[in-house]
This record gives C-alpha cells, structure tokens and sequence, in this order.
C-alpha cells in the first residue's frame, strides 16, 4: 500500500474515478517546498520545487498494486515519474509519494487553477482520459506518452460535434442508434474500430444488426492561400500514401495548406499555424469557405476549409514542412487562370483543392475589391 499525493488535475474527483476505475479515498494535504504551474503551452499542470511555497493538493490513501498500476499508466503518458516526499495531512508530517515530470520536459508557466482547468479543459481532459485508460495492459506509458496528443485531438473532435440544421435531413438524434459492440481493431496515429449496431430506418423501427469499420481521426483545417492584389494561389505539395495505396503512379499531390486541429486550438488558429509552419506565411485574414465530413462512410474526420488572405510574392521560399513530422512540402505559386486549368486537365484531383478553387473563381472579384 501507498500514500500519493495528488497536486494537479487529478484532484478532480471525476477525472480521478475515470483513472483509478472507480472512486478513491482522499484527504486534504500540503507539499511544502513546491508550487504547481501550468506546463507551458499545455493543459495540464506540472510541479517543481519553490522554497517558501506550499502545493495544495490530496492525499490519495492506500493505493494497492492495482490502482498504481492504473495511474502509473496515466501518469506516464504525460512522462511523470513516481519520487518520495513528505506531506502534511491533518497537521502531521506523513511520506508519500508524488508524480513529478522528467527533468526539462514540460517548464513551468502560470500558477495553475484548478477551477479554470475544470472550466476550459476539464470535459476534453475526462473524454481524453476514458480513451487513455482504455489501452491500459496494450500499451506501455512511453507508447501512451506519444498516443497522448491525438488522443487529444480526437476527444476535441468529439466535443466539437455539436450537429447541423435539420430542415432537410432527419432529425433522428444519435442516441435512437442501439450499439451493440465496440471492438478496437488498431491503435496507432488514427484509431480503427468494428461496430455493431441497429439504426433507425426511414419505414420505422430498427435496423437488422450491421457490423461498420470506422476510423477515428480528428478535425483538421485546410486554407488555399490567395493574394488578390497579385491574382495568385499557393499550393503544397507532398507524398500521399492514400494515393499511393490505391496503386497511383503519381502519389505526390497539390493540395491546400492543411493539418490536424490540435487540442485547444480553433479551426482558425490551426489554419493559420499550419500556414507559417508548410509555407511560411502569415495570413492577414481568413475566409470561411465550409465545413464538412470528407468520407461519412468509414471516417470521423472532419474538415474546416478557408481561403487565406497573404501576400505571395516570387521570392517566398519554395521548400517547407516540420522535421519533427517528417513532412517534405514543396510550394507552388500560380497565377489564378493557370490554377483553374488544373481542374480542367484533372491535376487537381482531391477535394479540398478542387472546393477552394470553385469556391474563389466565385468569390474572386469581391475579395480584389477589398481592401
């Protein structure tokens, strides 16, 4: 059995249930000796000594083999590491033993608020949480350390699907769908799942049982960089592997700036990040082109698609994309009638691409006459 000492968001009570698989027995504490700030640039909090503070946190009673077993898995998937400490807990010094991150991994930032960590990430952190503790025993805590953003990314997903206009289509609510089963096929960057459910049907009652393959993906943004006043468009170009799979002698493809909407981010924020990170530019602004399910029959994934108002000049560089994601981008830059024909001859073939550009040869003269 052992005592730890909780600082963090595992203070909250329901995120602490999803992890220990049930509720735990906790008492107030202090940590002299330390403060707990927001990891910098995370939503999550880390600790570090602080002569003259004091971290408030709880004492987690009597952890036996299972329940440490369960949130050293979670703990590392953040990358923290079990240490020895001395708490007070009802005015008597007790040892426990507190997760503490790898030296330099995440450096402190503000003074972390549990409250305000309840309110802006508390729901994506839980959701993320359920997932996390699903590969408990497929896993270990290093694999789940580099799961743990997409896992993220999907939760924020979820929590983003907040539905459509129903004026046209059906207003069967997701809740009427009986599901039966839910078997993880693979866990790897995207989450493959075998369902078997019963629907709803237009005649009425339910479905026979189906069995649906689905992959879990997140949302992403895409943005066709466009200078009114130069009349031209930017495009990426990379290796695709879905190209590649389907046996394309060609699998390089022009396409919009695009990527995954990281955890906390909005549509806009990941537009614009991805455009200084695959091209080098800084938009002046952003226009909504639509939203959208790219292939409702198998993928969760979502997209956001804009126009992005840029300068594009001849000097930009042409080479771009992050090492750390092995990405290899080329730019191209072309004049707005040169890029319309690729329609025509069929080198624009995805859909983002193909989408932008209809959607600017309709919105063209009105965003040159803006200033």
């Amino acid at each position: 059995m052992s005592d730890l000492f909780l600082f963090g968001a595992l203070r909250d009570a329901e995120l602490r249930a999803i992890v220990a698989g049930g509720q735990t027995e906790v008492k107030e504490a202090l940590l002299p000796g330390h403060a707990v700030a927001w990891a910098d640039g995370q939503m999550f909090p880390t600790i570090t000594q602080s002569h003259g503070d004091e971290a408030r946190g709880l004492l987690l009673m009597d952890a036996d083999a299972v329940l440490m077993a369960r949130l050293d898995f979670y703990e590392g998937g953040f990358g923290y590491d079990l240490k020895p400490v001395t708490v007070l807990c009802e005015g008597q010094k007790r040892p426990a033993q507190v997760y503490f991150p790898r030296p330099d991994l995440w450096p402190p930032g503000a003074p972390f608020d549990l409250a305000d960590w309840q309110v802006r990430h508390g729901a994506l952190s839980r959701l993320a949480a359920r997932e996390a503790m699903e590969y408990l025993g497929r896993m270990d805590g290093e694999t789940l350390a580099a799961r743990m953003p997409m896992i993220r990314a999907r939760a924020s997903a979820r929590l983003s699907a907040v539905g459509v206009p129903a004026d046209v289509r059906t207003d069967t609510g997701a809740d009427q769908v009986d599901l039966l089963e839910t078997q993880v096929d693979h866990i790897g960057f995207y989450r493959f799942e075998t369902r078997r459910l019963r629907h709803p049907t237009f005649q009425g009652g339910l479905s026979e049982v189906v069995r649906r393959e689905l992959m879990i993906a997140t949302d992403a943004a895409m943005v066709l960089p466009y200078d009114p006043l130069r009349d031209r468009v930017l495009m990426v170009e990379q290796f695709r592997m879905g190209p590649y799979g389907r046996g394309d002698p060609r699998p390089w493809m022009l396409e919009p700036v695009a990527g995954r909407i990281d955890a906390g981010e909005t549509p806009e924020e990941a537009a614009a990040r991805e455009c200084a990170e695959e091209a080098g530019l800084t938009l002046s602004r952003l226009e909504p082109i639509a939203s959208y399910y790219c292939t409702p029959g198998y993928s969760t994934e979502y997209f956001h698609n804009f126009v992005g108002i840029a300068d594009l000049p001849d000097d930009l560089p042409r080479l771009g994309g992050l090492e750390t994601e092995a990405e290899d981008i080329r730019v191209h830059i072309m004049d707005f009638e040169a890029v319309m024909q690729l329609i025509e001859t069929g080198e624009a073939d995805n859909g983002p691409l193909i989408l932008s550009l209809m959607w600017l040869a309709r919105e063209r003269s009105r965003l040159r006459r803006l200033p």
